[in-house]
């Protein structure tokens, strides 16, 4: 059972920077997650890289194998991967996409004469997110008492690794029917610094706040329209002595499809 969570929600563009800072700081302790709101990044450029996410992934799969992933970039298929590698399925009830940083000469891309401006609405997105992630990484630095420029000072984002992560969970009349139990994402924590998630309002997520305890209470998160859902990352969580939580979370399987766009872990390891 599950109980729907409100999580906290951050106004990006606030004037007043300490007052969001301390907010911050608040919901990164006692949940690890929040709704970042007034962020920048434009809503029909949303919508178009959701409207992009489905065209690729509505392709053949042996369309979509030729960009199979390699140095981290490109296509994983349905069941491909397992976040929870102590279950014992055969793996999580998505597949996937990544785009890496644009510099680096990596990326795979689906040829523009069968999707016409798909590399160019994702390195817009690349670019748009990023941008406000480090304005969110200088409130985060004040939150824990820092100078606002202190991730830059240090190095950590001279390159940042922010990692696009087109994501597509088909509906549960989709898949293929089994007695085992099957999650969309199964539980996990993510890595990095932080994630910046948009989600398209289909139900899914979960969190669990005390991960260490039994049995398990896992809460729902609601999705608002036009709001990243941020959360705190296991390099964050270790930076901040645990004063910051790297929160267990999951998707369960959609009854109708879902597609989500993350980036992250945002931050060279330093």
């Amino acid at each position: 059972m599950s109980n729907a969570l409100q999580l906290p929600i951050i106004d990006l563009a606030s004037p007043d920077r300490f007052s969001t800072a301390n907010s911050i700081r608040q919901a990164c302790i006692d949940h690890g997650f929040f709704y970042l709101v007034n962020h920048g990044v434009d809503e029909e450029l949303v919508k178009k890289v959701f409207e992009q996410s489905s065209n690729f992934f509505s392709f053949p799969i042996e369309e979509k194998m030729k960009l199979a992933i390699k140095n981290h970039r490109g296509y994983t298929a349905l069941y491909a991967e397992k976040l929870d590698t102590t279950l014992t399925t055969k793996g999580d009830s998505k597949e996937t996409f990544y785009v890496g940083p644009l510099a680096d000469g990596l990326n795979q891309w689906p040829l523009e004469e069968d999707l016409p401006s798909w590399r160019s609405t994702m390195e817009t997105y690349h670019q748009k997110v990023l941008s406000a992630g480090t304005k969110l990484l200088s409130l985060i630095a004040l939150s824990l008492k820092l100078d606002e420029d202190f991730f830059g000072k240090v190095g950590a984002l001279n390159e940042p690794l922010g990692f696009i992560r087109l994501l597509h969970y088909p509906g549960s009349g989709d898949l293929d029917s089994s007695s085992e139990e099957v999650y969309g994402a199964s539980a996990h924590s993510d890595y990095g610094m932080i994630t910046l998630l948009m989600t398209d309002g289909v139900p899914g997520l979960q969190i669990c706040r005390e991960k260490s305890k039994q049995p398990q209470v896992w809460e729902d998160v609601p999705s608002i329209s036009g709001a990243f859902v941020v959360n705190i990352g296991d390099m964050l969580e270790r930076w901040t002595n645990c004063l910051f939580r790297s929160t267990l979370h999951r998707v369960l399987p959609p009854r109708q499809e879902r597609y989500s766009v993350m980036i992250h872990p945002f931050a060279v390891y330093t």
